[in-house]
């Protein structure tokens, strides 16, 4: 089992003692972020691009040293720029 540092055990004591309660609109929160998990992961949409053969060779060599389909890592690609969470480096 993992041991807790100060501050966890602090978080878990409060909890456990009925000292934390939970926030008036916790339910309607957690339903959202439901909701924003589920739509994250629906992919409804389908898109065709054309990439160089060696773009695609890389892509696919990536995806599978990830042990993921080429055609989802490359949506995670995309999904991880468009949230700025893709951000180039310098070489």
């Amino acid at each position: 089992m993992t041991q807790l540092d100060t501050e966890e055990q602090a978080i878990l004591d409060a909890f456990e003692s009925g000292k934390v309660k939970p926030a008036e609109d916790a339910t309607a929160t957690q339903q959202r972020h439901r909701d924003d998990a589920a739509a994250m992961f629906r992919q409804d949409e389908r898109i065709n691009i054309r990439l160089t053969s060696k773009d695609l060779r890389g892509l696919q060599k990536k995806a599978l040293a990830e042990g993921v389909p080429y055609q989802t890592l490359a949506a995670s690609i995309l999904h991880q720029y468009v949230e700025g969470r893709l951000c180039e480096h310098d070489r």
